[in-house]
């Protein structure tokens, strides 16, 4: 075995069977399709212990996608290392037309060995549980809102205007409640549209309800506790932005975050040529998209007003600090691009990377409790 005994093995992963490929260590060992496997924890067991048996250290690696972080775990518990890569940064020949899942699996084996490929990062069985839990609660949220629509289009389609000053406020469900049609067949769907709309709002309090539930008994807890010291950043966006971004001490600085939130620019420059566009939006939309939500609250003066108060209520003096310091500073930042003329949507988007700079610097201050 030697200096090359770890081999590298790439798994086209799939719902019913995983493709293997192996490649041997060292610049020209061999790089071989093994087969097809079922996918089931046995199966995989059989593979590794036969593995192991021939080259002792295994580097295994599989796409990131829909079937979640099952292999990766039981690989680690077996000694071996697994990486789970992620597929938008795997190197791709521009003229290749022919992908198959043999090719897919001897590509990704090739390219570990020589170090092409990035891994991410993997959350723990607690932390991908918290993860599904709030994006449950977002998939409810895009729900509700599609329920409002949709009811909202049937009344304007007859003519029934709300004239009140706020729509799914107590006049306005009373309003919804006197509304009558002459036919039956009309008043059967506004009445299944009203109570569609009250089960998905309805929902949406119980998943909320559960976050507040669940969240002080989390590791992360006093991330998110520390995190909500800043203006506009709420119970529900610390929490996306902790089960999203994970520990942010990964990061070595704060331009790191930016870009896996996709909130750096893109660029095209070469030579003396430097062209610089639009954000690049390429990174996590769910921890990027509550930041914007958050950003709003920077186009009013900074102060501490009592729910922010409250929020800072036994938290660590430079944790209060930062917070203070990112208000006063966002917040004259907000004024002076709005009166300077950029758009609402840059002027956001502008805000919202630096409150990513400022998450992680509050991040770097609190450590997450030790999971149970």
């Amino acid at each position: 075995m030697g200096e090359d005994s770890t081999v590298f093995v790439g798994v086209d992963v799939a719902k019913e069977k995983h493709a293997v490929a192996v490649a041997e260590g060292g610049r020209t060992g061999e790089v071989r399709y093994l087969g097809e496997i079922e996918a089931t924890p046995a199966a995989v067991e059989r593979l590794v212990r036969k593995l192991e048996k021939k080259y002792g250290r295994l580097h295994v690696c599989y796409e990131a996608g829909p079937t979640g972080y099952g292999l990766h775990r039981q690989i680690t518990a077996m000694g071996h290392v697994c990486e789970v890569v992620a597929p938008s940064l795997i190197p791709k020949r521009p003229g290749e037309r022919v992908k198959t899942n043999r090719r897919d699996a001897v590509t990704l084996a090739r390219l570990l060995r020589a170090g092409e490929l990035t891994g991410i990062w993997v959350p723990d069985d607690v932390h991908e549980a918290m993860r599904d839990l709030v994006r449950a609660r977002e998939a409810a949220s895009e729900d509700l809102r599609k329920k409002r629509q949709q009811l909202q289009s049937f009344l304007l389609r007859h003519g029934r205007i709300f004239t009140g000053r706020k729509r799914w406020s107590a006049a306005h469900r009373r309003w919804l409640a006197a509304q009558k049609f002459e036919h039956s067949a009309q008043q059967i769907v506004f009445q299944d549209h009203v109570d569609a709309e009250r089960d998905a709002g309805e929902r949406l309090e119980r998943f909320d309800a559960h976050i507040e539930e669940l969240v002080p008994s989390w590791s992360m807890a006093p991330l998110v506790a520390a995190y909500q010291a800043m203006r506009g950043v709420s119970l529900l966006v610390a929490a996306t932005f902790a089960v999203e971004v994970g520990d942010v001490r990964r990061f070595d600085d704060p331009r790191q975050l930016m870009a896996f939130l996709g909130l750096v620019p893109s660029e095209r420059s070469t030579g003396e040529s430097v062209k610089r566009g639009a954000l690049t939006l390429a990174g996590n939309r769910r921890a990027r998209r509550v930041l914007v939500e958050g950003a709003w609250s920077y186009r009013h003066p900074a102060r501490v007003t009592e729910t922010i108060r409250r929020r800072l209520e036994n938290l660590p003096k430079a944790v209060r600090d930062i917070a203070w310091k990112a208000q006063v500073r966002l917040s004259k930042r907000y004024r002076r691009m709005t009166t300077g003329g950029k758009k609402a949507p840059v002027v956001t988007a502008a805000i919202a990377r630096e409150m990513a700079a400022f998450l992680w610097a509050i991040g770097r201050e609190v450590e997450p409790r030790q999971a149970a």
